[in-house]
Protein backbone atom coordinates (compact mmCIF):
# COMPACT_ATOMS: atom_id res chain seq x y z
CA UNK A 1 0.00 0.00 0.00
CA UNK A 2 1.23 3.21 -1.14
CA UNK A 3 0.40 6.74 1.49
CA UNK A 4 -1.59 7.87 -1.25
CA UNK A 5 -3.70 4.80 -1.11
CA UNK A 6 -3.78 4.81 2.72
CA UNK A 7 -4.70 8.66 2.64
CA UNK A 8 -7.37 7.88 0.47
CA UNK A 9 -8.87 5.16 2.44
CA UNK A 10 -9.03 7.88 5.20
CA UNK A 11 -11.26 9.79 3.04
CA UNK A 12 -14.49 11.34 4.82
CA UNK A 13 -13.48 9.69 8.02
CA UNK A 14 -12.45 10.40 11.56
CA UNK A 15 -8.94 9.61 13.07
CA UNK A 16 -8.08 11.44 16.62
CA UNK A 17 -4.60 12.34 17.04
CA UNK A 18 -3.15 11.77 20.66
CA UNK A 19 -0.57 14.31 21.59
CA UNK A 20 0.23 17.29 19.26
CA UNK A 21 3.42 17.33 20.03
CA UNK A 22 6.39 17.58 17.53
CA UNK A 23 6.23 13.89 16.59
CA UNK A 24 2.66 14.32 15.52
CA UNK A 25 2.17 17.87 14.53
CA UNK A 26 3.38 17.57 10.70
CA UNK A 27 0.59 13.72 10.97
CA UNK A 28 -2.11 16.20 11.98
CA UNK A 29 -1.08 18.88 9.53
CA UNK A 30 -1.13 15.75 6.79
CA UNK A 31 -4.49 14.27 7.58
CA UNK A 32 -5.98 17.55 7.63
CA UNK A 33 -4.65 18.38 4.10
CA UNK A 34 -5.69 14.99 2.84
CA UNK A 35 -9.49 15.05 3.77
CA UNK A 36 -9.47 13.56 6.74
CA UNK A 37 -11.69 14.65 10.02
CA UNK A 38 -9.52 15.18 12.23
CA UNK A 39 -9.56 15.19 16.31
CA UNK A 40 -6.46 16.52 17.99
CA UNK A 41 -6.56 15.97 21.82
CA UNK A 42 -3.43 16.82 24.14
CA UNK A 43 -3.41 17.35 28.11
CA UNK A 44 -2.41 20.77 27.18
CA UNK A 45 -4.19 24.12 27.68
CA UNK A 46 -4.65 26.57 24.40
CA UNK A 47 -2.70 28.79 26.20
CA UNK A 48 0.27 26.07 26.22
CA UNK A 49 0.01 25.39 22.58
CA UNK A 50 -0.09 29.36 21.66
CA UNK A 51 -0.15 29.71 17.61
CA UNK A 52 0.44 26.16 17.30
CA UNK A 53 -3.67 25.75 18.33
CA UNK A 54 -4.48 28.62 16.11
CA UNK A 55 -2.50 26.92 13.07
CA UNK A 56 -4.15 23.41 13.65
CA UNK A 57 -7.67 24.47 13.65
CA UNK A 58 -7.41 26.91 10.79
CA UNK A 59 -6.52 23.78 8.59
CA UNK A 60 -9.59 22.03 9.85
CA UNK A 61 -8.49 20.12 13.22
CA UNK A 62 -10.79 19.78 16.09
CA UNK A 63 -8.66 20.55 19.66
CA UNK A 64 -9.75 18.19 22.73
CA UNK A 65 -7.37 19.75 25.37
CA UNK A 66 -7.17 19.56 28.87
CA UNK A 67 -7.50 17.27 31.67
CA UNK A 68 -10.10 15.13 30.08
CA UNK A 69 -8.47 15.15 26.32
CA UNK A 70 -9.18 11.70 26.65
CA UNK A 71 -12.76 11.19 27.25
CA UNK A 72 -15.25 9.72 25.16
CA UNK A 73 -12.49 9.00 22.33
CA UNK A 74 -14.58 8.35 19.05
CA UNK A 75 -12.76 7.96 15.80
CA UNK A 76 -12.49 5.90 13.16
CA UNK A 77 -8.71 5.88 13.79
CA UNK A 78 -7.03 6.82 16.96
CA UNK A 79 -3.05 7.25 16.58
CA UNK A 80 -1.94 7.05 19.71
CA UNK A 81 1.12 8.90 20.74
CA UNK A 82 4.67 6.51 21.33
CA UNK A 83 5.07 7.39 25.44
CA UNK A 84 1.23 6.56 25.79
CA UNK A 85 0.63 3.10 26.96
CA UNK A 86 -1.52 0.88 24.60
CA UNK A 87 -3.27 -0.47 27.47
CA UNK A 88 -4.61 3.04 29.24
CA UNK A 89 -8.94 2.76 29.94
CA UNK A 90 -9.25 5.64 27.39
CA UNK A 91 -7.80 3.19 24.02
CA UNK A 92 -9.63 -0.05 25.48
CA UNK A 93 -13.18 1.77 25.10
CA UNK A 94 -11.91 3.31 21.54
CA UNK A 95 -11.22 -0.08 20.42
CA UNK A 96 -14.34 -1.82 22.06
CA UNK A 97 -16.27 0.85 19.99
CA UNK A 98 -14.88 -0.35 16.93
CA UNK A 99 -11.69 2.26 16.70
CA UNK A 100 -8.58 1.34 14.98
CA UNK A 101 -5.69 2.11 17.51
CA UNK A 102 -2.52 2.29 15.54
CA UNK A 103 0.44 5.11 15.36
CA UNK A 104 2.58 7.24 13.06
CA UNK A 105 5.67 4.89 12.86
CA UNK A 106 2.94 1.64 12.50
CA UNK A 107 1.48 3.35 9.48
CA UNK A 108 4.96 3.85 7.79
CA UNK A 109 6.06 0.37 8.38
CA UNK A 110 3.14 -0.29 6.28
CA UNK A 111 3.48 2.24 3.20
CA UNK A 112 7.87 3.03 3.12
CA UNK A 113 8.55 1.54 -0.24
CA UNK A 114 12.11 0.81 1.09
CA UNK A 115 14.64 -1.16 3.31
CA UNK A 116 14.04 -0.65 6.57
CA UNK A 117 16.46 -0.96 9.03
CA UNK A 118 15.34 -1.14 12.99
CA UNK A 119 17.36 -0.60 15.94
CA UNK A 120 16.23 -1.01 19.71
CA UNK A 121 17.77 -1.63 23.07
CA UNK A 122 17.46 -0.24 26.42
CA UNK A 123 21.33 1.62 25.68
CA UNK A 124 23.29 2.93 22.55
CA UNK A 125 20.37 2.69 19.89
CA UNK A 126 20.47 6.58 18.99
CA UNK A 127 24.54 6.26 18.42
CA UNK A 128 24.02 2.50 16.55
CA UNK A 129 21.40 4.07 14.20
CA UNK A 130 23.28 6.92 13.52
CA UNK A 131 26.31 5.67 12.69
CA UNK A 132 24.15 2.76 10.58
CA UNK A 133 23.23 5.70 8.61
CA UNK A 134 26.12 7.44 8.40
CA UNK A 135 27.31 4.11 7.18
CA UNK A 136 25.20 3.62 4.18
CA UNK A 137 25.58 7.40 3.05
CA UNK A 138 29.15 6.53 2.98
CA UNK A 139 28.60 4.09 0.64
CA UNK A 140 26.35 6.45 -1.54
CA UNK A 141 22.64 5.65 -0.41
CA UNK A 142 20.10 7.73 0.68
CA UNK A 143 19.14 7.33 3.93
CA UNK A 144 15.85 8.58 5.78
CA UNK A 145 16.60 8.77 9.76
CA UNK A 146 13.32 8.69 11.81
CA UNK A 147 11.61 6.60 14.68
CA UNK A 148 12.98 7.77 17.75
CA UNK A 149 15.60 10.06 16.61
CA UNK A 150 15.40 13.05 14.36
CA UNK A 151 11.48 13.64 12.76
CA UNK A 152 9.14 11.78 11.40
CA UNK A 153 9.04 10.30 8.56
CA UNK A 154 5.62 9.49 7.06
CA UNK A 155 5.22 12.98 5.72
CA UNK A 156 8.39 12.46 3.70
CA UNK A 157 7.06 8.91 2.44
CA UNK A 158 5.89 10.43 -1.10
CA UNK A 159 9.82 11.28 -1.69
CA UNK A 160 11.28 7.62 -0.86
CA UNK A 161 11.82 5.20 -3.34
CA UNK A 162 12.58 1.63 -3.54
CA UNK A 163 16.41 1.96 -3.17
CA UNK A 164 16.44 4.33 -0.71
CA UNK A 165 17.24 3.04 3.31
CA UNK A 166 15.00 4.00 6.50
CA UNK A 167 17.45 3.86 9.45
CA UNK A 168 14.57 3.54 12.81
CA UNK A 169 15.50 4.03 16.33
CA UNK A 170 12.64 2.14 18.03
CA UNK A 171 11.46 2.72 21.63
CA UNK A 172 9.74 0.31 23.09
CA UNK A 173 7.33 2.59 23.76
CA UNK A 174 6.74 2.70 20.00
CA UNK A 175 6.78 -1.20 19.79
CA UNK A 176 4.54 -1.98 22.55
CA UNK A 177 1.59 -3.57 20.66
CA UNK A 178 3.04 -2.49 17.38
CA UNK A 179 3.32 -4.70 14.24
CA UNK A 180 5.73 -4.09 11.92
CA UNK A 181 8.34 -5.54 9.88
CA UNK A 182 12.07 -4.29 9.22
CA UNK A 183 14.46 -6.12 6.43
CA UNK A 184 16.96 -5.55 9.68
CA UNK A 185 16.51 -5.32 12.95
CA UNK A 186 18.92 -4.99 15.75
CA UNK A 187 18.59 -5.08 19.62
CA UNK A 188 22.21 -3.56 21.15
CA UNK A 189 21.08 -5.12 24.43
CA UNK A 190 18.28 -5.23 27.57
CA UNK A 191 18.27 -3.65 31.11
CA UNK A 192 15.57 -2.16 33.12
CA UNK A 193 14.40 1.15 31.75
CA UNK A 194 11.49 2.77 31.14
CA UNK A 195 9.70 0.30 33.86
CA UNK A 196 7.04 3.52 34.30
CA UNK A 197 5.48 2.85 31.16
CA UNK A 198 5.77 -0.90 31.40
CA UNK A 199 3.67 -3.12 33.91
CA UNK A 200 6.44 -5.25 34.55
CA UNK A 201 10.10 -6.17 33.44
CA UNK A 202 8.91 -8.90 31.20
CA UNK A 203 6.46 -6.53 29.28
CA UNK A 204 9.24 -4.47 28.65
CA UNK A 205 11.26 -7.64 27.17
CA UNK A 206 8.65 -8.53 25.43
CA UNK A 207 7.40 -5.16 23.73
CA UNK A 208 11.19 -5.31 22.60
CA UNK A 209 10.57 -8.67 20.72
CA UNK A 210 8.24 -6.84 18.66
CA UNK A 211 10.63 -5.53 16.29
CA UNK A 212 11.16 -9.37 14.95
CA UNK A 213 8.19 -10.61 15.65
CA UNK A 214 7.01 -10.67 11.88
CA UNK A 215 10.34 -11.11 10.44
CA UNK A 216 10.81 -14.66 8.40
CA UNK A 217 14.25 -16.37 7.34
CA UNK A 218 14.60 -13.76 4.65
CA UNK A 219 14.75 -10.92 7.16
CA UNK A 220 17.96 -10.30 9.21
CA UNK A 221 17.95 -10.19 13.46
CA UNK A 222 21.08 -9.04 14.54
CA UNK A 223 21.74 -9.49 18.56
CA UNK A 224 24.51 -8.76 21.57
CA UNK A 225 25.88 -12.42 21.72
CA UNK A 226 26.65 -11.46 25.48
CA UNK A 227 23.23 -10.66 26.58
CA UNK A 228 21.38 -12.58 29.40
CA UNK A 229 18.09 -11.89 27.05
CA UNK A 230 19.51 -13.03 24.01
CA UNK A 231 18.15 -16.87 24.75
CA UNK A 232 15.03 -15.82 25.07
CA UNK A 233 14.75 -13.73 21.81
CA UNK A 234 16.23 -16.11 19.85
CA UNK A 235 13.54 -18.67 21.03
CA UNK A 236 10.87 -16.01 19.49
CA UNK A 237 12.52 -15.71 16.30
CA UNK A 238 12.10 -16.80 12.70
CA UNK A 239 14.60 -14.46 11.36
CA UNK A 240 18.12 -15.13 10.04
CA UNK A 241 20.19 -14.41 13.02
CA UNK A 242 23.46 -12.77 13.38
CA UNK A 243 25.34 -11.66 16.14
CA UNK A 244 28.06 -9.11 18.19
CA UNK A 245 30.25 -9.76 20.83
CA UNK A 246 33.62 -8.35 22.35
CA UNK A 247 33.75 -11.50 24.11
CA UNK A 248 34.78 -14.35 21.71
CA UNK A 249 35.34 -14.65 17.93
CA UNK A 250 32.65 -15.42 15.74
CA UNK A 251 32.42 -15.44 11.97
CA UNK A 252 28.11 -15.58 11.49
CA UNK A 253 29.08 -11.32 12.21
CA UNK A 254 31.36 -8.69 14.38
CA UNK A 255 33.21 -9.52 16.92
CA UNK A 256 36.40 -7.65 18.84
CA UNK A 257 39.16 -10.21 20.33
CA UNK A 258 42.19 -8.77 21.64
CA UNK A 259 41.46 -4.89 20.18
CA UNK A 260 41.42 -6.36 17.11
CA UNK A 261 37.53 -6.08 15.21
CA UNK A 262 36.46 -8.85 13.07
CA UNK A 263 33.76 -8.84 10.79
CA UNK A 264 31.97 -12.06 9.37
CA UNK A 265 36.03 -13.28 9.92
CA UNK A 266 37.49 -10.75 8.03
CA UNK A 267 39.85 -8.42 9.96
CA UNK A 268 38.72 -4.67 9.88
CA UNK A 269 40.35 -2.43 12.38
CA UNK A 270 41.98 -1.66 15.64
CA UNK A 271 39.33 -0.39 18.23
CA UNK A 272 41.32 1.98 19.44
CA UNK A 273 41.04 3.16 15.62
CA UNK A 274 37.38 4.45 16.40
CA UNK A 275 37.09 7.77 17.02
CA UNK A 276 34.18 7.43 19.50
CA UNK A 277 35.75 6.69 22.74
CA UNK A 278 34.45 3.69 25.31
CA UNK A 279 34.14 0.07 25.27
CA UNK A 280 30.24 0.55 24.65
CA UNK A 281 31.01 2.48 21.57
CA UNK A 282 32.91 -0.83 20.07
CA UNK A 283 29.72 -2.82 20.86
CA UNK A 284 27.70 -0.01 18.77
CA UNK A 285 29.72 -0.58 16.02
CA UNK A 286 30.00 -3.96 15.86
CA UNK A 287 26.22 -4.09 16.02
CA UNK A 288 26.28 -1.63 12.92
CA UNK A 289 29.17 -3.90 11.06
CA UNK A 290 26.97 -6.67 11.30
CA UNK A 291 23.74 -4.74 10.31
CA UNK A 292 25.12 -3.34 7.15
CA UNK A 293 26.94 -6.30 6.06
CA UNK A 294 26.54 -6.78 2.33
CA UNK A 295 25.67 -3.24 1.99
CA UNK A 296 28.19 -1.29 2.68
CA UNK A 297 31.90 -2.26 1.91
CA UNK A 298 34.40 -2.78 4.94
CA UNK A 299 36.35 0.35 3.85
CA UNK A 300 33.44 2.63 3.99
CA UNK A 301 32.96 0.96 7.52
CA UNK A 302 36.66 1.63 8.58
CA UNK A 303 36.05 5.36 7.25
CA UNK A 304 33.44 6.16 8.79
CA UNK A 305 34.13 4.62 12.33
CA UNK A 306 37.58 6.91 12.12
CA UNK A 307 35.67 10.30 11.23
CA UNK A 308 32.49 9.67 12.80
CA UNK A 309 32.21 12.24 16.03
CA UNK A 310 28.90 10.94 17.54
CA UNK A 311 25.69 12.03 18.45
CA UNK A 312 24.71 15.34 20.23
CA UNK A 313 24.38 15.09 23.98
CA UNK A 314 26.33 12.06 24.04
CA UNK A 315 29.67 12.25 25.88
CA UNK A 316 29.75 15.61 23.63
CA UNK A 317 32.38 18.13 24.85
CA UNK A 318 30.58 21.63 25.24
CA UNK A 319 33.56 23.71 25.98
CA UNK A 320 37.17 23.75 27.67
CA UNK A 321 37.72 26.56 29.96
CA UNK A 322 40.71 26.85 32.42
CA UNK A 323 41.74 23.63 31.81
CA UNK A 324 38.31 22.11 33.10
CA UNK A 325 36.60 20.21 30.66
CA UNK A 326 32.52 20.35 29.86
CA UNK A 327 30.95 17.14 28.88
CA UNK A 328 27.02 16.93 27.74
CA UNK A 329 25.61 13.57 28.01
CA UNK A 330 22.02 14.36 28.47
CA UNK A 331 20.86 11.28 26.77
CA UNK A 332 22.07 9.49 29.20
CA UNK A 333 18.98 8.41 30.73
CA UNK A 334 19.47 5.28 32.47
CA UNK A 335 22.04 3.77 34.98
CA UNK A 336 23.64 1.52 32.53
CA UNK A 337 24.43 4.69 29.59
CA UNK A 338 25.95 6.58 32.34
CA UNK A 339 27.86 4.20 33.69
CA UNK A 340 29.27 3.74 29.95
CA UNK A 341 30.21 7.06 29.93
CA UNK A 342 31.77 7.08 33.21
CA UNK A 343 33.84 4.04 31.61
CA UNK A 344 34.46 5.94 28.74
CA UNK A 345 36.41 8.78 30.48
CA UNK A 346 40.07 8.43 31.81
CA UNK A 347 40.28 10.81 34.15
CA UNK A 348 36.86 10.36 37.41
CA UNK A 349 34.48 13.14 36.40
CA UNK A 350 32.21 15.15 38.65
CA UNK A 351 29.24 14.36 37.49
CA UNK A 352 25.67 15.94 38.01
CA UNK A 353 23.43 13.38 37.98
CA UNK A 354 19.01 12.73 39.02
CA UNK A 355 16.17 13.44 37.01
CA UNK A 356 12.62 12.06 36.40
CA UNK A 357 11.58 8.78 38.07
CA UNK A 358 11.19 5.57 35.76
CA UNK A 359 11.05 3.19 38.43
CA UNK A 360 14.44 1.23 37.79
CA UNK A 361 16.66 0.13 40.58
CA UNK A 362 20.07 2.52 41.00
CA UNK A 363 22.09 -0.26 43.20
CA UNK A 364 24.50 -1.02 39.91
CA UNK A 365 24.83 2.97 39.88
CA UNK A 366 25.78 3.65 43.57
CA UNK A 367 28.85 1.33 42.89
CA UNK A 368 29.59 2.77 39.53
CA UNK A 369 29.73 6.47 40.84
CA UNK A 370 31.98 4.99 43.77
CA UNK A 371 34.38 3.49 41.83
CA UNK A 372 34.30 6.18 39.17
CA UNK A 373 33.60 9.85 40.16
CA UNK A 374 35.27 12.50 41.65
CA UNK A 375 32.13 14.36 43.19
CA UNK A 376 28.74 13.70 42.68
CA UNK A 377 25.59 16.45 42.54
CA UNK A 378 22.19 15.18 42.54
CA UNK A 379 19.11 16.64 41.62
CA UNK A 380 15.75 16.60 40.05
CA UNK A 381 13.33 13.99 41.68
CA UNK A 382 15.28 10.59 41.88
CA UNK A 383 18.14 12.60 43.96
CA UNK A 384 17.50 10.94 46.94
CA UNK A 385 17.31 7.53 45.45
CA UNK A 386 20.52 7.94 43.70
CA UNK A 387 22.49 9.03 46.99
CA UNK A 388 21.19 6.62 49.21
CA UNK A 389 22.47 3.88 46.53
CA UNK A 390 25.49 5.66 46.80
CA UNK A 391 25.43 5.42 50.61
CA UNK A 392 24.74 1.95 50.35
CA UNK A 393 27.42 1.14 47.99
CA UNK A 394 30.24 -1.38 49.97
CA UNK A 395 32.60 0.88 48.00
CA UNK A 396 31.27 3.74 49.35
CA UNK A 397 33.82 5.84 51.59
CA UNK A 398 32.06 9.08 52.95
CA UNK A 399 35.94 10.85 52.81
CA UNK A 400 36.79 9.74 49.58
CA UNK A 401 33.27 11.35 47.46
CA UNK A 402 31.48 14.25 48.04
CA UNK A 403 27.60 13.54 47.34
CA UNK A 404 25.69 16.96 47.42
CA UNK A 405 21.86 16.90 46.84
CA UNK A 406 20.76 20.25 44.96
CA UNK A 407 17.19 20.58 43.64
CA UNK A 408 17.66 23.63 41.26
CA UNK A 409 19.29 21.88 38.10
CA UNK A 410 20.91 25.44 37.48
CA UNK A 411 22.19 25.45 40.89
CA UNK A 412 23.51 22.19 40.63
CA UNK A 413 25.40 23.09 37.55
CA UNK A 414 27.35 26.44 38.66
CA UNK A 415 27.88 24.40 41.81
CA UNK A 416 29.81 21.64 40.25
CA UNK A 417 31.65 23.91 37.82
CA UNK A 418 32.87 26.28 40.82
CA UNK A 419 34.25 23.29 42.33
CA UNK A 420 36.25 22.16 40.06
CA UNK A 421 39.88 23.24 38.84
CA UNK A 422 42.40 22.33 36.29
CA UNK A 423 42.54 19.13 34.81
CA UNK A 424 38.71 18.09 36.17
CA UNK A 425 35.90 17.31 33.89
CA UNK A 426 32.23 18.24 34.65
CA UNK A 427 29.99 15.54 33.40
CA UNK A 428 26.42 15.88 33.15
CA UNK A 429 25.41 12.40 33.07
CA UNK A 430 21.96 12.25 34.67
CA UNK A 431 20.71 8.21 34.75
CA UNK A 432 17.26 9.20 33.94
CA UNK A 433 14.92 10.85 31.87
CA UNK A 434 14.28 14.54 31.67
CA UNK A 435 10.24 14.79 32.69
CA UNK A 436 11.00 16.10 36.18
CA UNK A 437 12.44 19.57 34.70
CA UNK A 438 12.30 19.23 31.12
CA UNK A 439 10.34 18.62 28.04
CA UNK A 440 13.04 15.80 26.87
CA UNK A 441 16.74 15.13 27.48
CA UNK A 442 17.87 17.10 24.19
CA UNK A 443 16.26 20.59 25.88
CA UNK A 444 17.94 19.63 29.19
CA UNK A 445 21.16 18.69 27.33
CA UNK A 446 20.76 22.38 25.26
CA UNK A 447 20.27 24.29 28.79
CA UNK A 448 23.58 22.84 30.59
CA UNK A 449 25.12 23.76 26.92
CA UNK A 450 23.84 27.29 27.67
CA UNK A 451 24.90 27.21 31.34
CA UNK A 452 28.47 26.37 30.41
CA UNK A 453 28.75 28.85 27.41
CA UNK A 454 27.64 31.38 29.69
CA UNK A 455 31.05 30.91 32.05
CA UNK A 456 33.07 33.28 32.25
Amino acid sequence: MTIQEYLSSLRGKTAAVLGIGVSNTPLIELLCRSGVQVIACDKKSREDLGERAKQLEALGAHLQLGESYLDDLRADVVFRTPGMRPDVPALLEAKARGSIVTSEMEIFFEVCPCTIIGVTGSDGKTTTTSIIAEMLRAAGKTVYLGGNIGHPLLCETPDILSDDFAVLELSSFQLHSMDCRPDVAVITNISPNHLDKHKDYQDYIDAKSAIFAKQTPDDRLVLNLGDGHTPYYESLAHSSIYYFTDDKFIENGSCCVGGEIYRFGRRLMHEDEIKLPGKHNVQNYLAAFTAVEGLVSDENCRRVAMSFGGVEHRLELVRELRGVKYINDSIGTSPTRTAAGLHALKTKPIVIAGGYDKHIPFDGLGDELCLHAKRVYLTGDTAEKIRDAVFASKFYKPDALDVQLIDDFTEAVLTAASSAEAGDIVLLSPACAAFDRFKNFAQRGEYFKKLIMELE
